[in-house]
């Protein structure tokens, strides 16, 4: 279930014995488009790496991870249509042109991308994505950097933020989609949904 206000989230539990160890988002995303391919179930999740895990406070023990002292989430799982094709991200979605140029699209479930805070506000149980589309001039990019780190990005006129459990658009140009760090193709028409609590980790 999506979290609540003035409600706990998570519980205490080891990964369970079909779990899979992941080390990174990327590594995480390509067993999740293996098993949604494959049509079935999803597997436990053991986070020793990756966005997701920093935000959920992971501590990267693989020892530990397996044991009662490990705790449980059921965090959400962002799907998403690129010109037609179906894809899957659990941490985030980065739609830009190098030097982040012209139009650009964010989606986090996570709140950091790298050493980037690129989500402040971003909760992967919630059932929301937070959505930052639009541009800045390269002067305001580059004060933007010194920034991010802190997610204190925004707000900005020229990038339109919202959080939604959906959310579709066509790009001025395609442009690279990034998913969890892993770039998948050129595109212009995404449409991206959320998956409420489709997943669950360990950390």
């Amino acid at each position: 279930m999506p979290i609540e206000r003035g409600r706990d989230w998570g519980e205490p539990g080891g990964l369970g014995p079909e779990g899979v160890l992941v080390g990174s988002d990327a590594e995480a995303r390509a067993v999740i488009e293996e098993a949604r391919r494959a049509n079935r179930p999803l597997p436990e999740l053991g986070l020793l790496g990756g966005d997701l895990c920093r935000t959920l406070g992971g501590r990267g023990d693989a020892g530990a991870i397996r044991s009662p002292q490990a705790w449980r989430f059921e965090v959400d799982l962002g799907s998403v249509l690129l010109d037609g094709r179906i894809f899957w991200f659990c941490s985030h979605l980065v739609a830009r042109r190098r030097g982040w140029a012209g139009e650009a699209l964010v989606a986090m479930n996570a709140s950091w991308w790298g050493s980037w805070n690129l989500g402040p506000k971003a909760h992967p149980g919630d059932g929301l994505l937070d959505i930052s589309h639009g541009r800045m001039p390269m002067g305001d990019r580059l004060k933007a950097r010194s920034r991010v780190r802190s997610g204190a990005h925004l707000p900005h006129p020229g990038v339109r933020y919202r959080r939604t459990a959906a959310f579709q658009t066509v790009l001025e140009q395609p442009v690279m989609v990034e998913l969890d760090h892993k770039p998948v193709m050129r595109a212009g028409n995404l449409s991206i949904r959320m998956e409420p609590a489709a997943l669950t980790v360990v950390v």
